[in-house]
């Protein structure tokens, strides 16, 4: 597909939802369940390491409304993982509905389903449980080889070997080396080595955990879940039932952001519905949210690199520990972007790279997916410590970024040798250089009363999809009237996907948006797709969306040149009708529907699938101004500004309000966002009164554009853009506040009370 000027692709096109969103139409899970299902609620462990004894339910079950409680002695034996990823899942099985061993303040106990919610509380507060408590490992730099072991039961299972190893609280470890690392290091004018730590960060979307259980007319298990996978395969095994037994339906998503890319909650009211025939229901509070959700993993880098005096970079050495929390959903995923996505934009210069990790269990909350999932704390490094060696050689941090960058053309060690078909990073730094003024905003300037104002920059890459693992699918069909109906398995969390695929239809069969009406996603209905994650939906899903498109207009040719009387080449597709070459004869679009329901052996319809050997990354520049009081240490954002190379933006719009929101969530992280836990494992921050958000007068003035490049193997040459606009706020930050204070904070968040402490000692 060659670039060109578009119809409607490029386009800010209206979103497909935004007027039921608008008017507070019933599109939630919540607003489209009947509401006669029984309430489930979890009793949790207030305990962060410990074994259940005695569980006494008899009082509680007197409760009126209460239906049963159900303990780890009633639930299915069988170890599984809830990470929506493809099969066989990198994560370990390591879970179990309700286990005997609880291995984290929050962890379920028992399954309470009751009538309504009063009696399930009340029952709650009525159950009595005996625990025996546990030595317990809250500390992951010492979670390896601990005696104390998370996970000592004999049923661990990885369905892939990761390097993981129960016995030594290991769920991956693996290390790779290109080039002499260590020889290019003691050659190098200049080495510095640091050590960054991230926390772990909650996604706090606005809909929490949701989902309906019932059965259907025909006996299976029918699901309706908040969701961005189709947890059908997690929920088999969990429950020990056919997949085809197993109906799952996902409505409009208020919010994901990674967190619902792991079954949180399925698998309880499933539970439920299966034992008492009944509808169930299960709405997580904002604190479980919060306690017993699927936050970003807590991280700790260290960066080794070696340099020239010019500020040529030529090694660089990686070693992540990660902190998987209780269970290992997504741990020996997320650690490799923390190197394969922040290492490769230094290929300009890069002569040997060593990246290394290890994923430890701790008995902390498990971690999860969260947009970025692990460049974001990988890019925080690297970034940091690239503007390190810029301040200690009195260069200019874009200057030397512009020395060593990934340009168009290079093939990436670090990046599974790909290739850079489309990179327009250095188009992107110029930009956001002079849009910027970053010459003059780069100065600290005194503003008076201990206040100083300055700026910071960083670069960042992702991914747009997982390479040769992840796969879309989509059906186009033609209806009677002469519109189309594209039904998709990917879930639209509000980032404008069903919109963006019909706009691809919309250009393909030369039609309006308003011509295309999406469904998604159904298990019953949909084609097989991974799911909405790792910024894959465009890129990958819409590539499907191609393909069935170029099916659907030969098959359309096919039944207008039966109609005409003549051979499938001598017709051509015109968008609303079929014409015969060289000849005035046609029949409209219309009349080829009709007639593809009489005597007719050719579907008007077709299903394509697509996975990708590659994944193009998106680049990223992002320039930010900071005015920083030194006596208070609070950083205020003046101006962001933000150039994304997503290759070709398919809805403009769309992309802008994307990398807008990523932007917001990545300044959350570095000023104020944080999880923490008392001496006993508790976690400290279970609403928002304890877990502070950014909200909108914290982030100043926002400001994005775009350098196109053009992706060969994406759809129209577009790239991702969901994940990649979250990763460069903390390094730009960082950078700015040393370049107010003299002082580097390499520990996220960075809060006003440490940036004060700093300037006190």
């Amino acid at each position: 597909m060659e670039h060109q000027e578009y119809k409607v692709v490029n386009q800010s096109v209206r979103k497909k939802d935004s007027m039921q969103l608008l008017l507070g139409k019933p599109v939630y899970t919540d607003d489209v369940t009947p509401k006669n299902a029984l309430v489930v609620k979890i009793l949790r462990s207030p305990h962060a390491n410990a074994m259940v004894g005695s569980i006494q339910t008899d009082i509680a079950k007197k409760v009126p409304g209460v239906v049963d409680i159900y303990t780890w002695e009633d639930v299915p034996q069988t170890r599984f993982a809830i990470a929506g990823q493809t099969f066989p899942e990198p994560s370990p099985y390591d879970r179990l509905i309700l286990d005997r061993h609880v291995r984290f303040s929050g962890d379920a106990v028992a399954i309470i389903a009751a009538e309504t919610e009063k009696a399930a509380l009340k029952a709650m507060k009525l159950i009595k449980v005996s625990y025996q408590v546990l030595p317990a490992v809250l500390d992951f730099r010492t979670a390896k080889d601990n005696p104390v072991l998370v996970h000592p039961e004999e049923d661990w299972f990885p369905p892939c070997d990761v390097g993981g190893d129960p016995k030594r609280n290991l769920v991956a470890s693996d290390s790779e080396t290109y080039g002499d690392v260590d020889g290019i290091l003691a050659d190098c004018d200049i080495v510095l080595e640091r050590t960054y730590h991230t926390k772990a960060f909650n996604q706090a979307m606005m809909e929490p955990f949701t989902t309906y259980a019932d059965f259907d007319r025909y006996g299976r298990l029918h699901i309706i879940s908040s969701t961005q996978i189709v947890p059908r395969r997690i929920l088999s095994r969990a429950l020990g039932i056919p997949k085809s037994k197993i109906r799952v339906e996902k409505p409009r998503i208020g919010g994901g952001f990674g967190a619902k890319q792991t079954a949180v909650c399925e698998v309880y009211p499933a539970f439920v519905a299966m034992k008492t025939g009944r509808p169930a229901m299960i709405c997580y509070t904002r604190e479980e949210a919060q306690i017993a959700g699927s936050p970003r993993h807590e991280m700790e880098i260290t960066v080794k690199l070696g340099a020239t005096k010019g500020g040529r970079i030529r090694a660089m050495d990686l070693y992540t520990l990660s902190n998987s929390g209780a269970y290992g959903e997504h741990g020996p995923t997320t650690v490799g972007l923390s190197g394969h996505k922040s290492i490769p934009l230094y290929t300009g210069s890069l002569e040997a790279h060593r990246f290394g990790y290890d994923v430890v269990y701790t008995n902390h909350q498990a971690a999860g997916a969260y947009r970025g999932y692990g460049a974001t704390q990988g890019i925080f490094a690297v970034e940091s410590i690239v503007s390190e060696l810029a301040e200690q050689l009195g260069m200019d941090a874009t200057e030397i970024r512009d020395k060593n960058m990934i340009r168009e053309g290079m093939v990436m060690p670090a990046y599974y040798n790909e290739i850079a078909n489309a990179c327009a990073l250095d188009r992107c730094m110029e930009h956001c250089r002079k849009m910027f003024n970053w010459e003059e905003r780069s100065k600290v300037r005194d503003m008076g009363n201990g206040k100083v104002r300055t700026a910071g920059v960083a670069m960042a890459m992702q991914g747009s999809c997982i390479s040769n693992v992840d796969v879309g699918s989509a059906t186009v069909k033609l209806s009677e009237d002469g519109t189309y109906n594209l039904i998709i398995g990917a879930a639209d969390m509000g980032t404008g996907c069903d919109t963006i695929l019909a706009q691809m239809v919309a250009e393909l069969m030369d039609c309006s948006v308003d011509d295309v009406a999406v469904f998604g996603a159904d298990t019953d209905v949909s084609p097989y797709d991974s799911g909405s994650y790792a910024s894959s939906t465009t890129y990958i899903t819409g590539q499907a969306v191609v393909k069935a498109c170029g099916e659907l207009k030969q098959r359309i040719c096919a039944i207008a040149a039966k109609m005409l009387n003549c051979e499938e080449e001598a017709v051509v597709f015109e968008g609303t009708q079929v014409r015969r070459i060289n000849s005035e004869q046609a029949v409209s679009l219309t009349n080829i529907a009709y007639q593809s329901q009489v005597g007719n052996s050719i579907s008007a319809e077709s299903t394509a699938t697509h996975s990708s050997p590659v994944s193009p990354p998106p680049y990223m520049v992002g320039m930010v101004e900071i005015e920083l009081d030194k006596l208070t240490g609070k950083v205020d954002i003046l101006d962001y500004m933000a150039v994304v190379d997503c290759g070709i933006p398919i809805n403009p719009a769309l992309a802008r309000i994307q990398t807008e929101g990523g932007i917001v969530q990545g300044i959350g992280h570095t000023l104020m966002e944080n999880v923490t836990y008392n001496d006993s494992g508790r976690p400290l921050e279970s609403s928002f009164m304890q877990y502070k958000l950014p909200p909108r007068q914290d982030i100043g003035r926002l400001q994005v554009e775009f350098e196109h490049s053009y992706e060969p193997t994406g759809p129209f040459g577009a790239k991702s853009i969901g994940e990649i606009v979250i990763n460069t706020p903390a390094p730009a930050i960082a950078h700015a506040i040393y370049r107010a204070t003299g002082v580097w904070h390499r520990e996220l968040p960075i809060t006003p009370e440490q940036i004060a402490l700093s300037q006190i000692n």
